[in-house]
């Protein structure tokens, strides 16, 4: 695995896969959560296990997150980037992904005990961060004002060196993180954004994550109620993400980095 700084919040996890000659099985998954001593449990408070995909028509999309919130089952397909970043991140964000698990499980029953057809804004919301979340820390209010404004060039560019001192990206959707095996331009994560002393820039990443991971939880279980609540994030104008942005035209492009309309 790359670990380019996108991949950063993994780099920890490095030692329990790169000796691997071939893809992890899941008793390796579940194994690198015993010896991180970690306690990962679903909304409900079920332990975290890795499963095989179970396969039958009474194992729709629909059972896939009432299966995780009731008895704490995965389901992961082995030699897949998409179930393997799902994997490792439920081991870095374990309260955030227990947090979408809780709100996915309540509002789809909600959703079936009122023979709703469509699911609610705060689903879609919970699917589009679990695929393609990106948490944004700064301790500058100006930086996050240039952000929330979509004044890209500026942020990225003429603020360079302060977002590379004061301000962090932490990609947590594990779809983002598949794509980022072959990045490309157009790239964009639903941002959430955090208020962080210099203190907190100053830990060490680790120490991050855990701090991270507890307000996230909060976060979505106390205010997320739609993709409004969003931010997007064209992830590769972050300082050195990406080769080509170390040049000032690489933030002229506007089908990328867009205006806010």
């Amino acid at each position: 695995m790359d670990l380019s700084p996108i991949f950063a919040p993994f780099k920890h996890l490095k030692k329990y896969v790169e000796g691997m000659q071939d893809w992890p099985e899941l008793s390796c998954l579940n194994e690198m959560i015993i010896l991180q001593r970690l306690h990962i449990v679903s909304g409900s408070g079920k332990e975290i296990c890795f499963v095989p995909p179970m396969i039958g028509s009474n194992h729709t999309e629909k059972k896939y997150e009432p299966t995780v919130y009731l008895t704490g089952q995965v389901q992961t397909r082995v030699k897949s980037w998409h179930d393997f970043f799902n994997a490792l991140v439920w081991q870095i964000f374990p309260r955030a992904k227990s947090a979408l698990n809780q709100i996915h499980y309540q509002n789809q029953l909600i959703e079936s005990l009122n023979k709703i057809k469509h699911r609610s804004a705060l689903r879609d919301a919970a699917t589009h961060f679990d695929e393609s979340g990106v948490i944004v820390v700064s301790s500058e209010k100006t930086l996050i004002q240039l952000l929330k404004k979509f004044e890209w060039k500026q942020l990225f560019w003429h603020e360079r060196q302060a977002v590379m001192t004061s301000m962090r990206f932490f990609v947590f959707g594990h779809g983002l993180y598949e794509k980022a095996l072959n990045p490309y331009i157009g790239m964009t994560g639903k941002g959430v954004i955090i208020d962080v002393d210099d203190i907190f820039l100053k830990q060490d990443v680790s120490k991050q994550l855990q701090s991270i991971d507890q307000m996230l939880a909060s976060f979505l279980l106390a205010s997320l109620s739609s993709s409004a609540d969003l931010t997007p994030i064209p992830l590769l104008g972050y300082p050195d993400w990406t080769k080509e942005n170390t040049y000032e035209a690489y933030y002229e492009n506007k089908k990328y980095f867009r205006d806010r309309h």
